[in-house]
């Protein structure tokens, strides 16, 4: 299965990849367009951060775990084997996706998780008991309104490094590594009668 972003939510994007520091990537600089359908550059999370979200989440057996820019699919993986957890991933970019079907294939997890490739902002969350995300603040705020959309209460949003504006975190730790990284854990609000 495949999304495809809107007209509006490419020039989003070109603008988010324009803020997230492309022009740092002289080879990804040259040519841009090839890179339209980016989100944020790809860059995965040490093993240690990946632990300390996915323990933070306090995920169950059973539960359904969306990974929102999968790149490699280790927080997928992590959630599966770890946690007997089901696990989606969502990734835009065609090569990082097939990486991370390739990696699941190979942990024998490809009856509990699956990778989609698709834009994340057009992802249907319906189901999703956590979230887990390693985007920049300002696409975290582009992506608050889907998750309160479809996210239920009690869901559970684990952000590395980067907070969802306008949302209070239920906890925020520090995971050690060669740099120190933020994790912030936010839960959803029971629905107002």
């Amino acid at each position: 299965m495949q999304l495809r972003p809107s007209n509006s939510a490419l020039r989003r994007r070109l603008a988010l990849v324009a803020l997230a520091g492309f022009s740092a990537f002289p080879a990804l600089a040259q040519d841009s367009s090839k890179y339209v359908n980016k989100l944020a550059p790809y860059v995965s999370s040490p093993a240690k951060v990946v632990d300390r979200m996915l323990e933070l989440a306090n995920i169950h057996p059973g539960e359904t775990v969306y990974d929102l820019g999968c790149g490699d699919g280790r927080i997928l993986i992590e959630a599966a084997q770890k946690y007997k957890a089901k696990a989606v991933g969502i990734e835009i970019s065609p090569k990082v996706a097939a990486e991370a079907r390739a990696h699941v294939k190979k942990a024998g997890l490809s009856q509990r998780v699956q990778v989609i490739e698709g834009d994340l902002l057009q992802a249907d969350l319906t189901g999703a008991d956590v979230v887990t995300i390693y985007l920049a603040t300002s696409l975290n705020e582009e992506l608050r309104p889907r998750l309160e959309k479809f996210l239920k209460p009690g869901a559970r949003v684990v952000s590395h490094d980067y907070a969802v504006p306008g949302w209070k975190p239920t906890e925020v730790v520090e995971a050690e590594g060669r740099q120190k990284h933020r994790i912030y854990l936010y839960e959803m609000p029971p629905v107002k009668q």
